[in-house]
């Protein structure tokens, strides 16, 4: 009897905390794609300066782990392009299909490595916040020189160079804003965790 009861104990323990983590997934995807929306700078092809929007999906990639941080950032993803459709319009940031999975599911998405740094110091939050954002650049990056270029034909730019600098230009800002801001909530410790 006390084995069932322990057992039984266990499986509720398992469930609060798996919902607990999908109740996470969904608020903090969602206040990624609020900060998103909140935007002093935007380019014309997509992309901005945010509120830090980065940084939701990025502290709960730190908090919770690499495949919860993967999730939560390509649902922000899917949203992102939703905002950027709306307030850009859909000629704007979809040249193709592919190219819209590329720079948003999948390139946001990959701020959720962040939690490969998952231990809870500055060091580790700021190296975490650096790989993702310049493995989502590079995707942009890519997408820039192989899409973008060949849709709106920028030769006077240069096929390689225009894409670096289009897309460095506010993922540097975005890092060093999602940089400052995690050091904020790591010294306040906000990435301890309980079931």
């Amino acid at each position: 009897m006390k084995q069932n009861t322990s057992d039984n104990t266990q499986i509720k323990s398992n469930t609060l905390f798996q919902t607990k983590i999908l109740t996470e997934i969904a608020i903090f995807s969602a206040l990624s794609a609020v900060l998103y929306a909140l935007r002093p700078f935007s380019l014309p092809y997509g992309g901005a300066v945010t509120l830090g929007s980065m940084v939701p999906v990025m502290w709960l990639s730190l908090r919770r782990g690499i495949r919860v941080g993967i999730i939560a950032g390509a649902i922000f993803g899917v949203l992102a392009l939703f905002i950027d459709v709306l307030l850009l319009g859909a000629s704007s940031v979809v040249a193709t299909p592919f190219q819209a999975v590329l720079e948003y599911p999948v390139a946001s998405g990959l701020l959720g490595l962040a939690g490969i740094f998952h231990r809870k110091t500055v060091n580790f939050a700021i190296a975490g916040a650096a790989l993702s954002v310049l493995l989502k650049f590079l995707v942009h990056y890519f997408v820039g020189v192989f899409v973008w270029y060949y849709v709106y034909a920028f030769p006077a730019y240069g096929q390689w160079i225009f894409p670096a600098v289009y897309n460095g230009s506010f993922l540097i800002v975005e890092f060093i804003v999602s940089a400052i801001l995690l050091t904020i909530l790591v010294k306040r410790g906000t990435l301890d965790y309980r079931l």
